[in-house]
């Protein structure tokens, strides 16, 4: 296991996540708790895709983030690590990489608090040995039968999917099969079609506003204001 003697790189406090957690309405204390145990273990914070970001020699490895009924410290390559308390959780169904802890109270955390930091240091040996998460190929991801028709039907709309990246062509394929009812991914198909036509991801920002393309930050409200 890695030792604070081994880690070349300072922490210091980052005005961006001080103003981050300053404007949190929710889970400040929390945060705030984690974000010291990170920093006793010499990571380095940033603030990126709007939430509290460590990294170890400018790879990031963990991220905070706050939810309605919880908030997460997230191991971005968390399915590498060894869970022997088995208190990692899985985002979602499809999530390849990521696995996070939840909170819903400091105390659980100033609990955990050692676990915690043998899993930020395995996370950093990660990252030191040079491993990365073998991810599905985006053959891997079924097309959904409605999608399949869509893109026999028109040529064009074939044409441009399959010229989108495998990110995107991944994220339009696991929304439109999310729902159970045909009608539902037809529907949702078909509301994306013009998008992807356009050569759009399904996040992808479309306004023109935004300062974080190509994801969309919101600015497309200012439209509305004027």
């Amino acid at each position: 296991m890695i030792s604070f003697a081994q880690l070349n790189e300072h922490s210091m406090k980052n005005p961006k996540i001080d103003a981050f957690l300053s404007e949190a309405t929710q889970w400040q204390a929390e945060l705030a708790c984690l974000r010291s145990i990170l920093l006793e273990c010499n990571l380095q914070e940033e603030l990126k895709w709007g939430n509290p970001c460590y990294c170890f020699q400018k790879k990031n490895i963990i991220l905070l983030g706050g939810f309605k009924d919880h908030c997460v410290i997230s191991f971005i390559k968390g399915t590498l690590l060894k869970d022997e308390e088995g208190v990692l959780v899985k985002p979602g169904e499809n999530s390849q990489s990521v696995r996070f802890i939840r909170f819903t109270s400091v105390k659980e955390i100033t609990d955990l608090a050692s676990t915690i930091k043998a899993y930020i240091f395995e996370a950093i040996e990660v990252e030191k040995a040079g491993l990365s998460v073998k991810l599905k190929t985006i053959d891997e991801y079924p097309l959904p039968e409605e999608l399949k028709s869509k893109l026999e039907e028109h040529p064009a709309l074939h044409k441009a999917f399959y010229a989108l990246t495998d990110g995107r062509q991944r994220a339009y394929i696991m929304y439109f099969s999310d729902s159970k009812q045909s009608s539902t991914r037809l529907t949702r198909i078909e509301r994306y079609t013009q998008r992807i036509l356009d050569g759009y991801g399904i996040n992808d920002c479309v306004c023109g506003l935004s300062k974080r393309k190509p994801s969309c930050d919101g600015s497309h409200k200012q439209l509305k204001e004027q």
